[in-house]
């Protein structure tokens, strides 16, 4: 039997592009009561009760969305592993218990690109913080801080997202 596809094609694009990640709301996988999705794009995120989306701000140029096929044909699998790395500068208190949180956490997260796109992370299965560190740095001009990974397993790349963040 033949795998074929209805192919549509993908014309050049020539807006402006920018890379990089601005901010990162995060939540809890479980309090997402439902999602509005039509065409592959999420319009809406019902919150359940009281819950809504945390804010998470970086220093310019430190967060990035890197997605990526793993694909094996011998096993006929293919899903897409997401990454969502944050850097936050100055380690104390607040952020280290902040990330203790997030390590324990089945999460989602609305990712909000330099370009303005919002991007759904954790549709197929929770967000799980799978690496991280924390380094004082050596020389005076280096960072101090944290660097947390947060990874996603799905079907399909990271899919858009048009409404609201409910905060």
């Amino acid at each position: 039997m033949a795998c074929t596809q209805t192919l549509a094609g993908i014309v050049r694009d020539c807006l402006s592009n920018m890379g990089g990640v601005a901010a990162v709301y995060l939540a809890n996988h479980a309090d997402v009561a439902s999602l509005t999705e039509s065409n592959g794009v999420i319009s809406e995120i019902n919150m359940a009760s009281s819950a809504v989306f945390k804010k998470y701000e970086f220093a310019r140029n430190t967060a990035s969305l890197t997605s990526n096929y793993a694909i094996n044909a011998e096993n006929g699998t293919r899903y897409v592993e997401s990454d969502l790395v944050m850097v936050f500068n100055r380690m104390d208190t607040a952020k280290r218990l902040e990330i203790t949180a997030l390590a324990q956490g089945e999460l989602v997260a609305v990712v909000v690109d330099n370009n303005g796109s919002r991007w759904y992370l954790g549709h197929d299965a929770p967000l799980v913080l799978n690496a991280g560190d924390g380094q004082t740095g050596t020389a005076r001009a280096d960072r101090n801080g944290y660097s947390v990974t947060l990874h996603d397993e799905s079907l399909e790349m990271p899919m858009p997202f048009t409404g609201g963040v409910p905060v």
